[in-house]
């Protein structure tokens, strides 16, 4: 049985314990009260001062963001970079991608960047090896070259290249059934293959600029040595699959119009990976062809284009960007007025001499809007066998009509000079191109002020083609291509004239015994020096019999959207030469960390 005094011990205890629990709650409530509740009404204060920190933080991050960009071009630099599709505007249409054949701009693109000749010219316009290793070395006659091509090339196909190879394709431009625009320059040329890497040509005679004509693309002779000769003009080879040893490899062509007025084709290229000088840089290469030059100008406009060729002056009124960036190439060619020395009036040697005293060069070439060079004689400045006494006089407009007093010619009331009945009247024949239009009527306008009455018919590029093929023409306004080598036989030698000539590219008529001995001369010494003295009685018998005026070098025209990396100007002989390095060019950027 509890006892009374146990029951009351657990009573008292029971009750220190609840005071003590009671008492611990109210310390609970009170730290409760203290610690929480009091300090949950500042939150509101807590919490601005949490998002002021986290804004601080935030404004400092982004200052940093700001400054790290802007300090970005101390370390960083905007450089090139491979990739990217190229493509390029031409006026023309393709026809013909085989390099024996190709003669339009748009043909000789494409030729051009799919085939390797033996040589090509480099930035600085001088012969150096293609497919060949270097320099073709000439016996001491000066009638055998010998060329070494490189070992290990292939085609496009991987193939081997060899030095057969070279054999059929010079083979095929001396087939007269092959009707190659070549044929004439490899006529009477023996040509060998000693080794898969050697080649041999044995010319008749000494000719100086042989290896010059050594650029032409090689063809491959296991694709085409079963072909008929007479049928490799129309070979499928040249417009469908075309195989070459260049830069780019043929990949399609596609008709992006049929209609005549405005007919485009695209011919799209890809690089060839296995290329001797590396694979290019760019994805695809891409020829647009126009037969306006306003559509391609729509099409660059619409950023569909990266470059535009075949344009003499860059159409302002059409192109709307400020990135655009003109190539000026100076070309080794001559823009010349050819006098045609059989006309009545201008076989008059007077005539001919004051209307190159009445023409004011500098004026000209002031007009022309680029930079450029004089031509004052049949070779270029700077060229070998260039020699300034051998120099056309320069404009003087007294002396003209002095001249042509003294020769008898007499102005009429209409201030058009009359001699035995005849007018000093003839037509001057020019190409209706904004360029050729402009230097044509200044001519007109100039030689009108020495009483030359100048009708002046300004013609369509198709039309002038054929004018120059008849040489139905008085006076012509051309620019003709001359080359590294001063060889200007094919101009002025009088064989040249000759109706039956496979040129007939003497578009004055020219005939001078002294000029055709100093030709040939010239063009048979091997020793620049000889080579010089050799051509001085060209000079001065052309000086003297002023068949023609020397005018200026022409440009070629290159028009790129922004900077094309690895294009610089350059002097060129002839369109394709902008291609020197395609294999170079660049139209990407990215920003890398400055060395």
């Amino acid at each position: 049985m509890v006892s009374r005094a146990f029951k009351l011990r657990v009573r008292r205890r029971f009750r220190v314990q609840q005071r003590q629990v009671e008492a611990f709650g109210q310390q609970a409530e009170a730290h409760l009260e203290r610690n929480f509740f009091k300090r949950l009404e500042r939150l509101r204060e807590v919490r601005r001062f949490v998002g002021a920190w986290l804004l601080l933080v935030a404004l400092l991050g982004g200052c940093a963001v700001v400054q790290i960009r802007a300090l970005r071009g101390y370390y960083e630099v905007a450089s090139p970079v491979p990739g990217g599709t190229y493509a390029e505007g031409i006026i023309g249409s393709f026809t013909n991608a085989n390099p024996i054949y190709a003669t339009s701009p748009v043909d000789q693109a494409v030729s051009h960047l799919i085939f390797a000749g033996l040589y090509e010219y480099n930035d600085q316009n001088q012969l150096v090896g293609d497919l060949a290793t270097g320099p073709a070395a000439v016996n001491d006659q000066g009638t055998t070259y010998t060329v070494h091509l490189r070992r290990n090339l292939t085609w496009q196909d991987g193939v081997p290249l060899t030095s057969d190879d070279v054999l059929f394709t010079y083979q095929a431009i001396q087939s007269p059934d092959a009707q190659s625009p070549l044929n004439a320059s490899f006529q009477n040329i023996k040509i060998a293959v000693p080794d898969a890497y050697t080649l041999t040509f044995t010319l008749p005679n000494v000719l100086a600029s042989f290896p010059y004509s050594l650029t032409t693309g090689i063809l491959p002779r296991h694709i085409l040595g079963k072909t008929v000769m007479s049928e490799m003009r129309s070979a499928a080879f040249n417009t469908r699959a075309p195989v070459g040893a260049g830069p780019f490899k043929w990949q399609s062509v596609f008709a992006a119009s049929s209609s005549p007025d405005d007919a485009q084709q695209q011919i799209t290229l890809v690089p060839f990976t296995h290329y001797y000088a590396g694979q290019p840089k760019l994805s695809s290469f891409v020829i647009h062809t126009f037969s306006q030059t306003t559509d391609m100008a729509d099409s660059f406009n619409n950023h569909a284009l990266t470059a535009m060729a075949g344009l003499d002056t860059v159409p302002a009124h059409d192109i709307k960007e400020d990135t655009v960036r003109s190539y000026n190439m100076l070309q080794t060619a001559a823009v010349m007025t050819f006098f045609k020395m059989d006309n009545p009036v201008l076989s008059d040697g007077q005539v001919r001499k004051a209307l190159v005293l009445a023409t004011n060069r500098q004026g000209i070439l002031d007009s022309l809007g680029y930079p450029t060079l004089t031509v004052d004689e049949p070779l270029l400045r700077g060229q070998l066998g260039y020699d300034p006494a051998f120099a056309e006089a320069g404009f003087d407009e007294n002396a003209a009509n002095q001249m042509l007093d003294q020769a008898g010619w007499v102005r009429g009331k209409d201030g058009v000079r009359q001699k035995d009945g005849k007018q000093l009247t003839f037509q001057l024949y020019a190409e209706s191109s904004s360029e050729y239009s402009k230097v044509a009527k200044m001519l007109q306008k100039q030689w009108d002020a020495v009483g030359a009455k100048v009708d002046l018919q300004l013609q369509s590029g198709t039309d002038f083609q054929s004018t120059l093929a008849f040489h139905s023409y008085d006076a012509l306004l051309y620019g003709v291509s001359i080359g590294s080598d001063p060889d200007v036989f094919a101009f002025w030698d009088s064989t040249q004239a000759d109706i039956r000539s496979s040129s007939r590219l003497n578009f004055s008529g020219y005939n001078s015994k002294i000029a055709d001995n100093a030709l040939e001369a010239g063009r048979t010494r091997l020793d620049p020096e000889l080579r010089t003295i050799k051509y001085q009685p060209f000079l001065k018998a052309w000086q003297a019999d002023a068949p023609a005026i020397g005018l200026y070098q022409p440009r070629y025209l290159y028009i790129t959207r922004g900077q094309v990396f690895g294009l610089a100007e350059h002097r060129i002989n002839n369109a394709v030469d902008r291609y020197d390095n395609v294999q170079n060019w660049m139209i990407r950027q990215k920003q890398v960390p400055q060395m």
